[in-house]
């Protein structure tokens, strides 16, 4: 019995660095991949302008496109340019933990005329902490805690 209690205890004070080791290492872990996937998101919303971009001067009677469908694999006219992935050209596209949400906007002549797009965390505090918006301007802007709005600090 004393045998075994002695094993016991050396089996337990061995163990003791590996699990602090593990508490210092894990919260990292899972910083580092929120930070990661806000970077994905703000690489989609770069793709997003640029495709969006591209859409509106490819369709100039159109503007911007009716939903992202539009900017899609397929026949490659203003229904389904190519633009962007499959997987980016979703009805709410959603990639490593962000969901992004499209809203266009059409002025007097039923042009789209301006849009935004909003990333939001998928698991607020697990997937990310940082919201985003851009919009027609080309600037993508970021808010901790709440959705991003035009009066969001811009990225730099």
């Amino acid at each position: 019995m004393a045998i075994g209690g002695l094993v016991t205890g050396y089996i337990g004070t061995s163990m003791l660095p590996i699990l602090i080791i593990a508490a210092i290492a894990i919260p990292n872990l899972l910083r580092s991949r929120m930070a990661a996937n806000e970077a994905s998101a703000v690489g989609s919303l770069r793709t997003y302008n640029s495709a969006m971009l591209t859409y509106s001067n490819a369709c100039p009677d159109i503007g911007y496109p009716a939903s992202l469908q539009s900017l899609g694999p397929g026949s490659r006219d203003c229904s389904h340019l190519d633009l962007v992935s499959e997987q980016l050209a979703a009805p709410l596209p959603v990639r490593n933990g962000y969901r992004f949400v499209y809203s266009p906007e059409q002025d007097a002549d039923r042009i789209n005329s301006s849009y935004r797009i909003l990333a939001a965390p998928v698991q607020p505090g697990t997937t990310g902490v940082r919201y985003f918006l851009t919009n027609q301007t080309g600037v993508i802007r970021a808010s901790v805690g709440i959705a991003a709005n035009a009066a969001s600090e811009p990225l730099e």
